[in-house]
């Protein structure tokens, strides 16, 4: 484990929690603007904006619990650094897209489809360095 490793991820999850943040905030100014104290009250607008931020809370946690595993079992900093600019750039398209009233399906898409590439090699250098070290190889 190296410090480097372990602060490369920190940033990313600092970095995510911004995102997190820029969620939270476009989703109080909607309910301010529409006076909606709680729920939707039927705003389209605010039911996308809010489930965008319900599914960067169901993603970006798992992903950072992998990355500083992936950072405190030897994972180089630049590897680190890569899948958390990937993840996070990724997250930032998603977001960007649920923020917009009207946004292009490709803003969706393409974030998801980076974010979740991440996710997916990510698990699987997991999967790897967890049989190597259980099997000695």
């Amino acid at each position: 484990m190296t410090t480097t490793s372990l602060a490369a991820a920190g940033l990313y999850a600092g970095l995510n929690m911004l995102i997190m943040f820029w969620l939270a905030n476009a989703i109080g100014v909607l309910r301010r603007g529409h006076k909606i104290a709680v729920g939707d009250g039927g705003n389209k607008h605010l039911t996308k904006i809010m489930r965008g931020q319900a599914n960067a809370a169901e993603n970006m946690p798992l992903f950072l619990i992998m990355l500083v595993i992936a950072a405190g079992t030897g994972m180089a900093a630049w590897l680190v650094h890569l899948f958390g600019i990937a993840f996070t750039a990724g997250r930032t398209l998603h977001a960007w897209h649920f923020i917009q009233p009207k946004a292009p399906l490709w803003q969706r898409l393409v974030g998801y489809g980076i974010a979740g590439l991440a996710t997916l090699v990510l698990s699987i250098w997991l999967i790897v360095a967890g049989l190597r070290a259980a099997f000695g190889s």
